[in-house]
């Protein structure tokens, strides 16, 4: 076994040796853990900046883009926001760790039990607030973790488990080991990872495209489970019945972050309005410094621009004739992540909503509200695009169990 495979296993035994600590633990012990991590991101604050901003300046030396410079970084209000996230997670209701299903011929019952996986690895790239929000989340869900991170980010993570995740749990009276951060930055960790089905049986995959895609593919070759959220891009579609101002907010507000996932990607507008409404958006795009992409495209229609280092300033912009195409594109060839429509119609947004088969859909709302916090109030470990049944979206504390059923006298 070379030398980054063997660290990676070494993390992956740590954390399921120290997982039945936090498997047992009292819901009042969890809780505690994640609340004393929101009040040492706040005291222990400058120490998590300096680390940031020298994993910042690095990044920046090696001519990282703008857009994955601002998911690098960590600001006093980001970190504010994090600790604030902490305690709600805190503060939110325990999964019922068993449920009455129904009564069973003989005096006997059925009951459904929720059980950890028991580790649930993560591999994410340049976002170190990611590193707050998985381990939370997998504490919350009662789970080891064993997770791993690009060189980029590598020293913020490592300054977030050491000096805010571990001793909290210490505190908590939970092992500490539980929650392993990988301190490799090869690209063969991320590999090692998913290859070990008897130590780590699920891995939230969190990136950029192939690479994740390919991770995945690797993962189901070990017999891995994965979480995987490989692209995004949200679609917005400008009706024939759409207020022309609201699309101008709706254009507006989708695009305050131009490196995620749930920013608008593609504007498709209805041709009968398309005049009518194309100088508020423009003037949406120029106040964002965003540019069109007009037809013809010398792209895919549902590229990804997040992801383009170069163009991520860039919205993608279509005529379509009618509500039935504009559905079949956000289907057919965008990544499924989000997709909404701009109309004052309720039967046109009716049939939108009917029509589109991915994770989100929204009527006159921004597809930026795809995420977990602003959805469903906790932080997520990711949105899962999978098209089969399972978790789906903003993946919480909540979907990370395992179902087992359980017969027992009534």
């Amino acid at each position: 076994m070379d030398v980054v495979a063997k660290a990676v296993e070494e993390c992956a035994r740590a954390a399921k040796r120290a997982a039945p600590s936090l498997a047992t633990a009292s819901e009042q012990a969890i809780d505690a853990a994640l609340g004393a991590m929101a009040e040492r991101l706040v005291s222990q604050r400058e120490v998590v900046l300096e680390a940031n901003r020298a994993d910042v300046a690095k990044a920046r030396e090696e001519g990282m883009s703008a857009g994955l410079l601002d998911r690098l970084t960590i600001t006093e209000e980001r970190l504010a926001g994090m600790a604030e996230q902490l305690r709600i997670l805190a503060g939110a209701p325990h999964q019922e760790r068993s449920l009455d299903v129904s009564t069973l011929d003989g005096g006997l019952k059925l009951v459904e039990r929720r059980r950890p996986v028991g580790v649930i690895g993560a591999n994410y790239e340049a976002r170190p607030n990611v590193t707050v929000d998985i381990a939370s989340q997998l504490v919350k869900s009662r789970n080891g973790g064993v997770l791993r991170t690009g060189s980029a980010a590598l020293g913020s993570a490592q300054r977030l488990l050491e000096a805010v995740v571990s001793p909290a749990l210490t505190e908590a009276g939970i092992d500490a080991d539980v929650i392993q951060l990988v301190p490799r930055v090869e690209r063969e960790a991320a590999a090692a990872l998913v290859s070990l089905p008897d130590l780590v049986p699920l891995v939230i995959l969190r990136g950029s495209g192939d690479s994740t895609r390919a991770l995945a593919r690797e993962a189901a070759l070990h017999g891995v489970g994965t979480l995987a959220h490989a692209d995004g891009g949200g679609v917005l579609y400008v009706d024939a019945g759409a207020n022309a101002e609201k699309v101008r907010t709706l254009v507006s507000d989708s695009l305050d972050r131009l490196g995620v996932c749930n920013r608008l990607n593609l504007l498709l507008i209805h041709a009968d309005v398309h005049d009518a409404v194309w100088p508020l958006v423009t003037s949406a795009l120029d106040e964002r410094g965003v540019k069109p992409s007009l037809a013809p495209h010398d792209h895919a229609i549902g590229y990804e621009w997040a992801l383009d280092s170069d163009r991520e300033a860039t919205v993608t912009v279509a005529k379509v004739e009618n509500l039935a195409e504009a559905v079949a594109i956000a289907n057919d060839q965008t990544s499924g992540l989000a997709a909404g429509i701009a109309t004052e119609d309720a039967s046109a947004a009716e049939a939108f909503f009917d029509g589109y088969t991915g994770t989100g859909v929204f009527w006159n709302a921004p597809t930026r509200l795809l995420d977990g916090f602003k959805l469903l109030a906790v932080p997520e470990t990711g949105i899962n695009l999978d098209r089969t049944p399972g978790p789906r979206g903003p993946v919480t504390y909540t979907d990370l169990y395992l179902r087992q059923y359980a017969v027992l006298p009534a």
